[in-house]
């Protein structure tokens, strides 16, 4: 993300940051889950480089923003649907439904695992933030995608031996992945799934369904995706 070009331009990151809380619980409650889901993915990223923004570039990354007992994801940077929101309620519990104060108020989020490749925490670890915005009409094609790319990038996910190397965000999300979507019953299920994004052979999605590959995890890269001038 090249935030240094962002920030020249903020002003209209912000009125479009402006034109997302004008939009009614009511209003909201009127759309298609897609649309919905595309409106919320979109608030998150919008939001995310907005915080960027306002401690850039005087931050490595994005864990540089809070206190002792803040994290960047529970400050309240979001007017949204009515409320002020963290990024945390966004991610957790309007869009994944992980939130037992937000169910209450009606948020159950979406099954749809891939919006792990959608959203974006600023961070080099994380899938790539889209040069487009999510709409209903295209976020099937847009999801996979994301998701297609993210599973081809050798740096965070390879095969190697009979260990199976992955991104962190399979770790901490895992549960996501085994809730049948496409008939995906089981996280091996889910990568088998993509198994060409993989690169994974013949051999290897054998080993991987009768449970014979180790799956270990790579460290997750903090740093600020940032690309300068």
């Amino acid at each position: 993300v090249n935030y240094s070009a962002w920030q020249r331009e903020s002003h209209q990151l912000r009125q479009y940051a402006d034109s997302l809380a004008e939009v009614t619980r009511d209003e909201y409650e009127t759309w298609q889950e897609s649309r919905q889901l595309a409106f919320l993915i979109n608030a998150y990223n919008a939001h995310t480089v907005l915080l960027i923004l306002q401690h850039y570039p005087d931050l490595s990354s994005i864990r540089d923003i809070g206190g002792w007992f803040s994290s960047p994801w529970s400050e309240k940077v979001a007017n949204l649907l009515g409320e002020q929101r963290t990024l945390d309620e966004i991610e957790h519990g309007m869009i994944r439904g992980q939130d037992d104060t937000l169910r209450e108020e009606g948020f159950d989020g979406f099954s749809e695992p891939r919006i792990h490749f959608a959203v974006n925490c600023a961070s080099r670890g994380c899938p790539p933030l889209r040069n487009d915005a999510y709409t209903a009409d295209k976020l099937d094609a847009q999801l996979e995608n994301q998701t297609r790319q993210f599973l081809s990038n050798r740096n965070q996910n390879y095969f190697r031996g009979r260990t199976l190397y992955l991104s962190s965000i399979f770790k901490w999300y895992k549960e996501d992945f085994t809730r049948g979507w496409h008939d995906t019953d089981s996280f091996e299920a889910f990568l088998l799934h993509y198994a060409d994004a993989l690169n994974l052979d013949a051999a290897e999605q054998q080993a991987l369904q009768e449970g014979k590959v180790s799956i270990k995890y790579n460290d997750y890269n903090w740093a600020l995706n940032d690309i300068a001038d």
